[in-house]
């Protein structure tokens, strides 16, 4: 059993590591940049912008190579994850897959930055309007990579300096700009393009650092607020365990009885009508009749305003217990009967199938030929054995606990993890989601793991160990 669990431990770090794979690498994928989703505190000038962009790349650990080690083209430089800002970022990449010559494009994007200080250093004397169109137009290169647009902003910049005053400032500082990108565009190394080169980065990398703080607990920074996600989480948390935990309680306590009751009395009119119930609870969508509740029992055009339509009510936390306790209750009654009501047809058909396969077993024949009662045949010997369809949906519980009812949420709007999943998916909060789908994977391996182990207690035939041949 011990190495069973060591085993199974094992296997479980290991998935957890792919799982974490595939989420880092879907989050390296999501579009946009995710420094301009954070809330910006300063809107000064340039520099400070600049400032503020690179402090927040910083927070979000972007200042880092994304995995311990990268095979790419030998035109590409190991280093080109210093260059924080996100489109800059991939200007580069798609001017080295075009001409393959680093060391030239990275004299010509230092000549641009030269460029840029010396503009933004003129003095207010000068004709503005032709700043303005240099500084735009200079600006422009760090995201243009077509040769046709940098040449137009080129030229641009030319007729900009017909002024005289602005010639004698900065004229020296935009001819190497142009002389350096003529040397990018006449002296391709293209071949650089198809030799494979290898780099290692070590650990101190994105990946490592978010996996890690991952399993602390610190899952990083929302991009809606800059919040931190596990202090979002918390909040939504509370609400899904405990509609979820009363879902669950409820199901469980009243699938396994009705399950064993119509297995029992097979084939009687209680289990005919009791299967029909069953499957027309299970046929219902829970979006419908989540609809349908709202409609006919909250609203009084149809007379029947008895429950409140959405949300967990308007009491402050200054409130007695009792008071917050009934609001609360009052609150939740529809959305835990939605959840309730799927679930607790499948458990009990489950519970019902289990109960039947079990009944045709020799050693229910053997305990009913040595005169137990027919209690004892059915909890002790039946009910044991009839638990493993069970058992294998305990691995479904942990997850469904952490995440929620996406659907449910959403249409009670219930503060949950359900309801910020879906919001962070429309505000293209990808931390967030990829925090929670890490989260739901732990959880549901865990949930396996429990499974596997309660298969053993719950039948002790049931071995780990491989038979010898």
């Amino acid at each position: 059993m011990l190495n069973y669990l060591l085993k199974r431990l094992g296997i479980l770090g290991l998935t957890l590591f792919v799982v974490s794979l595939l989420a880092f690498g879907l989050s390296k994928l999501a579009p946009g940049d995710p420094v301009e989703r954070l809330p910006q505190s300063e809107l000064g000038n340039l520099q400070q912008k600049k400032e503020s962009y690179r402090r927040a790349a910083k927070m979000l650990g972007l200042d880092k190579p994304a995995f311990y080690f990268s095979v790419h083209p030998a035109a590409y430089p190991d280093t080109l994850y210093r260059f924080i800002n996100y489109y800059e970022r991939q200007t580069l990449k798609n001017l080295v897959g075009q001409y393959g010559n680093w060391e030239k494009i990275e004299a010509y994007w230092k000549e641009i930055y030269v460029m840029e200080r010396q503009i933004e250093a003129l003095p207010d004397s000068l004709d503005r309007n032709s700043i303005i169109k240099l500084r735009t137009n200079t600006t422009d290169l760090f995201v243009f990579y077509k040769d046709n647009r940098i040449q137009a902003a080129l030229e641009r910049m030319q007729k900009a300096l017909e002024n005289e005053a602005l010639a004698n400032a900065i004229k020296p500082a935009f001819e190497r700009l142009k002389q350096k990108y003529e040397a990018v565009i006449t002296q391709p190394e293209t071949y650089r393009l198809y030799l494979p080169s290898f780099s290692w980065y070590g650990f101190d990398n994105q990946y490592h650092n978010w996996f890690w703080n991952f399993i602390r607990g610190d899952f990083g920074y929302s991009l809606e607020n800059g919040q931190k996600i596990e202090e979002k989480m918390w909040s939504r948390l509370r609400w899904t365990l405990l509609i979820n935990g009363i879902t669950l309680v409820l199901v469980f306590f009243l699938a396994i009885p009705i399950g064993v009751y119509t297995s029992v009395y097979q084939n009687t009119m209680a289990d005919r009508l009791t299967t029909l119930g069953l499957f027309m609870l299970y046929s219902l969508p829970s979006f419908w009749v989540a609809t349908m509740l709202i409609v006919f029992f909250t609203t009084p055009e149809y007379g029947m305003n008895w429950f409140p339509t959405y949300g967990l009510g308007n009491l402050s936390e200054e409130a007695s217990w009792w008071q917050l306790f009934l609001d609360r209750a009052y609150h939740l009654i529809l959305p835990i009967f939605c959840l309730t009501y799927g679930s607790l047809a499948f458990v009990a058909r489950q519970m019902r199938g289990g109960m039947i396969d079990v009944s045709h077993q020799d050693y229910i024949r053997t305990a009913r030929a040595k005169g137990l009662s027919e209690r004892v045949v059915i909890w002790k010997h039946s009910f044991r054995n009839a638990l493993f369809p069970i058992i294998t949906l305990v691995a479904s519980i942990f997850p469904a606990v952490l995440s929620g009812s996406v659907v449910i949420e959403v249409i009670f709007s219930i503060p949950g993890m359900g309801k910020l999943t879906i919001d962070a998916i429309y505000a293209k909060d990808w931390p967030v989601v990829f925090a929670i789908l890490m989260l739901s994977a732990f959880m549901t391996m865990i949930g396996i793991l429990v499974a596997d182990l309660l298969y053993a207690l719950a039948d002790p035939r049931v071995s780990f160990q491989k038979k010898n041949q």
